[in-house]
């Protein structure tokens, strides 16, 4: 007898019919709960600081246990602030995708990627105030941070310089993202205006900081050096 012709088994009447058992839920790993959570825990630090209550609180809004979310954030506040800048770097490169940015010159680039940033955090402009505040404490964490941003942005914005450019340009950019978030964190104006026009300023300014720093560096190409002369009679051309 084959199995087509095997009776179907049918449990008597009145008997429950079994289920097959629901496989249980992955448990997200340390790192899922620390992207997943630090949107939350932002909104809620510009009331309770970057402390446990605001991890409690975002815990509690993703119904994940807050001692296990606790756990993700072993450096507490630092973990924390880290978590949300990677968010918000996430959040930009959302907001401009390298098929949009291509279609802009290379300053606008900057520009808008680092308006994105900020419209990214102008609903926890407070959490950010305090933030900041926290860095302050911490000047190696805060540059391995702000260095981050910087890479992310000039990465975005197709830089691929491995040369003494690669650290000039977010050195550059970094300064510049730190003097304009001082002023963002104070802005009331409407759309950010003051914000806008003082990052397309120190923009502008930085640029043609590099058009004069090229022009020197040809003028000084073709200038008599002693060196090159010594080393044309020791190594004369072929």
């Amino acid at each position: 007898m084959t199995d087509a012709q095997l009776p179907a088994i049918v449990p008597p009447p009145g008997l429950p019919v079994p289920v097959a058992a629901a496989p249980d839920p992955v448990e997200p790993t340390l790192d899922e709960l620390r992207e997943r959570l630090a949107p939350g825990i932002a909104a809620n630090a510009a009331f309770d600081g970057w402390t446990d209550a605001a991890v409690t609180m975002a815990a509690e809004m993703e119904e994940v246990d807050a001692d296990v979310a606790r756990l993700a954030y072993r450096d507490g506040a630092l973990d924390m602030i880290d978590a949300w800048f990677a968010h918000v770097d996430r959040r930009m490169a959302e907001r401009w995708p390298a098929s949009e940015l291509a279609r802009l010159r290379v300053r606008e680039r900057v520009q808008v990627l680092v308006e994105a940033r900020l419209e990214a955090v102008a609903p926890d402009r407070e959490a950010l105030r305090r933030a900041v505040a926290v860095l302050a404490l911490h000047p190696v964490r805060a540059a391995k941070l702000g260095w981050r941003a910087a890479d992310a942005m000039w990465r975005l914005a197709g830089d691929t310089a491995v040369d003494f450019n690669h650290y000039t340009k977010r050195a550059t950019l970094m300064a510049v993202y730190a003097s304009t978030v001082t002023v963002f964190l104070d802005d009331e104006s409407e759309d950010m205006a003051d914000t806008r026009g003082f990052l397309s300023r120190r923009i502008d300014g930085v640029m043609r900081f590099e058009k004069a720093k090229a022009a020197a560096r040809r003028r000084t190409l073709y200038r008599p050096s002693l060196s090159r002369f010594v080393g044309r009679l020791r190594y004369p051309a072929v």
